[in-house]
């Protein structure tokens, strides 16, 4: 991009966590899972449905940054999951709510659909010099039955919570700046969440619940397990490597301080992510997921706030924010200190 944009973010918790050893002991989880996915607990919002969760995360943000909400130019909403009724956009409640007049546009990127919200919305501010700046939104809450956030996929279990960005030109406060983003699809793996079932008619023609892990192993069975690790790693590969190129940065380079990690289990990054993460960069790892689980289409966006929050990059220093999502698409985003 010609010049880096601001980036200031807010992330809203629920006050309730699903500990692991709470889950262990109840028998909701094994003891070997629990060990594999590596998470403290996961973040449970009883109460308050995701759209409300995503205005409890944009309202304060833009009253920190005193940004009104009549001057957004844009207004991207991403979630993975249920956003509490049929036929209806939530995006659309997020803006009556906030009361603004951007048009609010809902985002399907599976757990890639907060990053994607923040190129969309600097590709908008790169676009048209009149367009005022982006708010991107994410909210997911996994309840049961429908949702097992302990044993519903492999590699992650799922956290509550809404996050929210606002991307702008620099008229107001920015957290961080970002300077570059790297984005790679890799269509071939959309299967994993098909597997071998024809197309529903309704929701939940083929399980009572929903069950990441049936049609992984259909995948599995069908490709191997290897498939889907070259194909990953590949595409981790090539976003990180398209990222820092864009940041002028080399892979090297000692002011890239960190590189953040998904908020995925322990094991599947182990096996999918940080291989060929470090084959691009010895950057230092930095996982920020095991207090809260996956955060549905929201890791991404609660990282870069976290890392602002907590002041993890001194002035002149970059960190690598990595992410993906069913599909696949993978993301890299470089950012750094005002």
């Amino acid at each position: 991009m010609p010049a880096p944009l601001g980036l200031a973010g807010h992330t809203w918790y629920p006050p309730d966590r699903d500990l692991t050893a709470d889950a262990v002991r109840e028998g909701r989880v094994d003891a070997k899972t629990a060990r594999e996915l590596g998470y403290e607990g996961l973040l449970l919002s009883a109460d308050t449905a995701p759209p409300d969760m995503a205005v409890r995360a944009a309202r304060p943000l833009l009253e920190r940054i005193g940004c009104p909400a009549d001057a957004l130019g844009t207004l991207f909403h991403a979630s993975i999951h249920y956003q509490g009724h049929d036929i209806w956009s939530a995006p659309h409640y997020i803006a009556r709510e906030l009361g603004t007049g951007a048009q609010p546009v809902g985002l399907l990127q599976q757990c890639n659909g907060g990053a994607t919200g923040i190129e969309l919305a600097a590709t908008a501010l790169l676009a048209d010099p009149e367009c005022g700046p982006g708010l991107v939104t994410t909210a997911d809450r996994f309840q049961p039955p429908v949702w097992d956030r302990w044993l519903g996929d492999f590699g992650m279990a799922v956290g509550d919570a809404a996050t929210a960005v606002v991307v702008h030109r620099g008229e107001y406060p920015a957290d961080l700046l970002l300077h570059a983003t790297g984005t790679v699809s890799v269509p071939e793996l959309e299967e994993m969440h098909r597997g071998n079932d024809a197309f529903n008619t309704a929701p939940l023609e083929h399980s009572p619940v929903i069950d990441v892990r049936r049609t992984k192993r259909a995948f599995i069975r069908r490709h191997g397990i290897d498939r889907f690790y070259k194909a990953a790693h590949q595409g981790v590969r090539r976003a990180v490597a398209e990222s820092l190129a864009h940041a002028g940065l080399e892979p090297d380079d000692p002011r890239l301080r960190w590189a953040v990690l998904p908020r995925l289990g322990k094991k599947a990054m182990e096996e999918a992510y940080i291989p060929p993460l470090v084959q691009v960069t010895p950057a230092e790892l930095l996982d920020l997921g095991t207090p809260t689980g996956h955060l549905g289409a929201g890791d991404l966006n609660a990282s870069l706030t976290q890392l602002a929050r907590e002041e993890r990059l001194a002035p002149g220093e970059f960190a690598l924010i990595l992410n993906s999502g069913g599909g696949f698409t993978f993301s890299s985003f470089i950012v750094g200190r005002p």
